[in-house]
């Protein structure tokens, strides 16, 4: 609204220079990373403390976001999958790229006819809608219709640029070494064995590590280390968010899927998001409670274990002790007790780390040297 936030100001294209982190884009809030803040700032500014209000929940990264399927319900899974968003309520790309844009805690935009009025003061932006679309800015007669149309064309604009390889690269240590070309270290397998043990660190039966493969038997998609699927893992509530907002109840919190789920299963779920770059984009959660890769590897490993009497605010707070989870109902039961030693975390923190884009400008391995192109020449982005 105020001429002061972008689509980039929250998933930024640009590395955040932070020490222990590869200079590699997340795709989310920079400010986030650096000052380890857990929701993003508003286009608005309270005048009260002239302080720019804020959102309510941790900013997704839009890295590899071509590759999530729509929002449907899946009756052989008995679960719905898919969409954008920490409740799945865009089912696309284009879908989500509208919805920033008038939402009251992100751009603040009054409505779409005054985006087409932004869009109008752009000479640039008029060349192109007039060359791609066929639609002449400033518009003779903005109708609804037509406003409908010029706003829809914008969002499949920036959704085509999501889907640009930029944002997909498949260049992670990961990938190099499920192609053969390069190896784990020893802590590394171990990390990847724990991620894989449903006996240990049960983390793919949400992360799933398997590839989508073509009729040749070849990898025609990595994996994206996520079902796509919706969770509640119990996570706290987050007492450091300004404003305090309530908890939020994610897919089940919906009018549309309330009318549906009379029982409230959904409450409290949110979605499972690809781990790909995990690393370099703290914090973690969608109330960014978890500060660090290590801090959430230790809430599943003894959410269940050390006593539930302290807030995220308590100078015990996680070592100590977890708070309650801000939604009680439909907490997950697949972790919370791991019992994992001091080094098996370790390990599954390492593993995480070759998740990371980029390998060959920040490993420094011979097998995989700067300009290493990824791994699958013939990998194709979706294009819906």
């Amino acid at each position: 609204m105020n001429k002061n936030q972008s689509c980039e100001t929250c998933h930024s294209l640009s590395p955040v220079a932070k020490p222990g982190l590869p200079l590699v884009p997340g795709f989310v809030d920079p400010d986030n990373i650096a000052k380890g803040s857990p929701v993003s700032n508003d286009s608005d500014i309270d005048p009260g403390t002239g302080l720019p209000f804020n959102g309510t929940l941790n900013t997704p990264s839009v890295g590899y976001a071509a590759f999530n399927p729509k929002f449907k319900w899946d009756k052989n899974l008995n679960a719905y999958f898919g969409g954008f968003f920490w409740n799945g309520r865009a089912k696309d790309l284009a879908a989500q790229a509208k919805e920033p844009f008038l939402n009251p805690v992100e751009m603040a935009m009054p409505n779409a006819s005054d985006v087409v009025n932004r869009l109008n003061e752009n000479t640039t932006y008029r060349k192109l809608f007039r060359k791609i679309y066929g639609i002449s800015l400033p518009l003779k007669n903005q109708s609804d219709r037509m406003t409908e149309k010029v706003f829809q064309s914008m969002a499949q604009a920036i959704a085509a640029f999501e889907r640009d390889q930029s944002f997909s690269k498949f260049n992670s240590k990961f990938d190099y070494v499920l192609t053969g070309i390069t190896t784990f270290t020893p802590v590394e397998q171990q990390g990847f064995d724990l991620f894989k043990d449903p006996l240990k660190g049960n983390c793919a039966v949400c992360h799933t590590v398997d590839s989508t493969l073509d009729k040749k038997g070849n990898i025609a998609v990595p994996p994206l280390f996520t079902n796509f699927g919706y969770i509640n893992i119990g996570a706290p509530r987050n007492m450091k968010i300004p404003g305090l907002p309530e908890p939020d109840l994610g897919l089940g919190g919906r009018a549309d899927i309330q009318k549906q789920d009379k029982q409230g299963l959904q409450i409290g779920k949110h979605k499972v998001m690809s781990l790909r770059n995990v690393a370099i984009t703290p914090p973690y959660g969608h109330n960014g409670v978890f500060a660090s890769l290590q801090m959430i590897v230790h809430f599943y490993n003894t959410r269940d274990v050390l006593p539930h009497d302290c807030d995220n605010t308590s100078p015990r707070f996680p070592s100590q002790c977890w708070p309650l989870p801000e939604i009680e109902q439909n907490v997950s039961d697949k972790f919370g007790n791991l019992n994992l030693s001091a080094g098996e975390r370790t390990a599954l923190i390492a593993f995480m780390n070759t998740l990371t884009d980029n390998y060959p400008d920040w490993g420094n391995d011979p097998l995989v040297p700067p300009g290493t192109p990824s791994p699958y020449p013939h990998l194709r982005i979706p294009s819906n």
